[in-house]
């Protein structure tokens, strides 16, 4: 460890890899509501932030979980499950009187086609009004998942809990049309 009298210790979370304090002050310089897009192994979890100095304050939040309420029977860590994730946030944000949003990805590389894209093209089309490139958003098959049917088709011994819980996989681009219905319904 570095000694001496012009060593300054880091912020903990920065120690800890958790916050990029520069990219963070950039985000709330903006002064907008920050769409806070996280991935963990098993969901993918969506949140609408406003800055406040005793602490950040979540005003609207919405988990890949909660799609099963729309009849969602796939995972809940793939494109499609982050897409529509992202058309449910932008749906409960938009009844909660927010319109704009700036997207914060924290840590994770900005990948053209990533699962964080997939949230902000559901946001987007269901109408948050967020900075974007066309350019980064995942392709239509990846969003219906296709990708996952195709792939299926080569591997089926893989999917028991996909047909356990119903669904085909062969069957899961049609189903997220179905999902992506009554979210937009409601």
């Amino acid at each position: 460890m570095a000694r001496g009298p012009r060593y300054r210790v880091k912020y903990r979370r920065r120690r800890e890899g958790k916050t990029n304090y520069r990219k963070r002050l950039k985000l709330l310089i903006s002064k907008k509501p920050r769409l806070v897009v996280r991935i963990t192994n098993k969901r993918v979890i969506a949140q609408i932030v406003e800055y406040a100095e005793e602490g950040d304050r979540v005003l609207v939040a919405v988990d890949s979980l909660k799609l099963k309420d729309y009849g969602w029977k796939g995972d809940e860590n793939n494109t499609p499950a982050a897409y529509l994730t992202g058309l449910l946030i932008a749906k409960m944000a938009e009844k909660a009187g927010i319109r704009e949003a700036v997207l914060d990805i924290g840590l994770h590389s900005p990948t053209r086609g990533s699962r964080v894209f997939a949230v902000l093209r559901g946001a987007v089309e269901a109408g948050l009004e967020v900075p974007h490139s066309e350019e980064v958003f995942p392709d239509d098959d990846r969003i219906r998942g296709e990708h996952i049917a195709a792939y299926y088709e080569e591997n089926p011994e893989r999917f028991k809990k996909y047909e356990d819980r119903g669904l085909k996989p062969s069957e899961l681009p049609s189903h997220v049309d179905e999902v992506k219905e009554k979210i937009l319904s409601m």
